[in-house]
């Protein structure tokens, strides 16, 4: 790993990665000083983590390369209650198979983006089931819940946003963020952990954190969070119009995962180069530059490196050469993300349009509707004008295309 950068601050804020610090003089002081272990904390709701994360697992790996030992803590006990930061209503509950389940498709994500093993400072991941599971009502009171006011936490956004629409807030949910910062005390401990990572959203969680370990006499703490990333149409980072963009391959294909960033706005392109490739910052600017035509060659890049870092080179070059393919009019079918059916039901009886509902590539049949009378619906090349075609065996390895830039083939399940 290459030695701390004094400017390491610096260049992270160049990239985009820096929004809020608890003390950014303080923080740029320790990493320069020496390695420092650092974490970023994700609760089990999923099997995999989406873009939306990405921002700060690349974070997190810069921080890595620059000599310091990043952990990812999985939060197999928070999980069961869920942040209510900023949301509607509680999270559904999981079974614990469930949460195992997810927390071995998350780790898998961590590995491809932070290096694991023997080195010193290689990246570790902690569940908090190892110390919430064990810890008495009245102790975690003791040692947590006095150290908090209850009329400065109902200050919070999240918490006065949730009350201010009169939507039901627990005592469990309200309880989180005093669990959050324990979490964050209790790495400092066993983990000499400084540095507390996230997104802006857990500004006030983070916060918690760092004054209770000032509270209970830790080393000083340190919080930094980074800018909530929305892409040019609104959206938050990790939807797309079908939905999730997932970094597990079994979740989404490579090849679609790679369209993602090819298809990125126009006005995008320099700010997610920065951010999600590791190309040089100059090379970055250059890129995010271009225009036209060219521009085109700088969303392959930033695909390409996104990819690449996600699923492999191997997978990165596979879906960039199909998705040449598929441009110049070839069929480039087997690389293609599958559309499964069972070979039974092939009988003249099931639907494209009822197959691409039950595959969510569409919200509903309107806009399946809607995109065929836009001649967006296709098989093999061909315009479709009716999405009631009935499939059948004949119709296996067909190359369906929704749009122009979302290709699928036809497989058996």
């Amino acid at each position: 790993m290459p030695a701390t950068s004094p400017d390491l601050i610096d260049q992270l804020s160049a990239r985009g990665f820096i929004h809020q610090c608890t003390d950014l003089d303080g923080l740029r002081q320790a990493l320069n000083q020496g390695p420092q272990t650092f974490y970023l904390g994700f609760d089990a709701t999923a099997e995999s983590l989406h873009v939306g994360h990405l921002q700060a697992l690349m974070l997190m790996r810069h921080l890595q390369r620059a000599g310091h030992q990043p952990i990812l803590l999985i939060g197999g006990a928070t999980t069961r209650i869920g942040d209510p930061s900023f949301r509607d209503s509680s999270r559904p509950v999981l079974t614990e198979a469930q949460i195992q389940q997810n927390i071995a498709g998350i780790t898998g994500c961590f590995a491809h983006y932070i290096e694991l093993g023997d080195a010193p400072n290689a990246g570790r991941v902690v569940d908090n089931a190892d110390w919430l599971d064990g810890i008495g009502y009245l102790q975690f009171l003791n040692e947590v819940g006095r150290h908090f006011s209850i009329n400065r936490l109902l200050t919070f956004d999240a918490v006065r946003n949730r009350l201010d629409r009169e939507h039901s807030l627990s005592f469990q949910e309200f309880g989180y963020t005093l669990l959050q910062a324990h979490d964050f005390t209790e790495l400092a401990r066993r983990h000499n952990c400084t540095l507390q990572l996230g997104g802006a959203d857990q500004w006030a969680n983070i916060i918690n954190g760092v004054e209770l370990g000032r509270r209970q006499g830790c080393q000083p703490l340190f919080g930094l969070t980074m800018p909530l990333l929305t892409a040019r149409d609104g959206r938050k980072m990790g939807k797309s119009a079908a939905g999730a963009v997932w970094l597990n391959g079994d979740k989404l294909s490579p090849y679609d995962f790679w369209q993602f960033w090819r298809n990125c706005d126009d006005t995008d392109v320099g700010r997610f180069l920065a951010l999600f490739s590791e190309l040089p910052l100059d090379e970055v600017a250059r890129l995010g530059a271009l225009e036209g035509a060219e521009l085109n060659q700088a969303k392959i890049i930033l695909a390409n490196a996104a990819t690449a870092l996600a699923h492999g080179e191997q997978a990165a070059q596979a879906a960039a050469a199909t998705a040449a393919e598929l441009f110049v009019g070839s069929t480039a079918e087997t690389a293609l993300p599958a559309l499964t059916i069972d070979p039974q039901r092939l009988d003249g009886n099931v639907s494209l349009l009822q197959l691409l509902l039950e595959h969510k590539l569409q919200t509903s049949g309107s806009a399946i509707r809607r995109l065929t009378a836009g001649g967006g619906l296709r098989l093999n090349g061909e315009v479709l004008n009716d999405a009631e075609l009935k499939l059948t065996i004949a119709h296996l390895g067909a190359r369906i295309s929704l749009g122009k830039k979302r290709h699928y083939q036809l497989q058996a399940q």
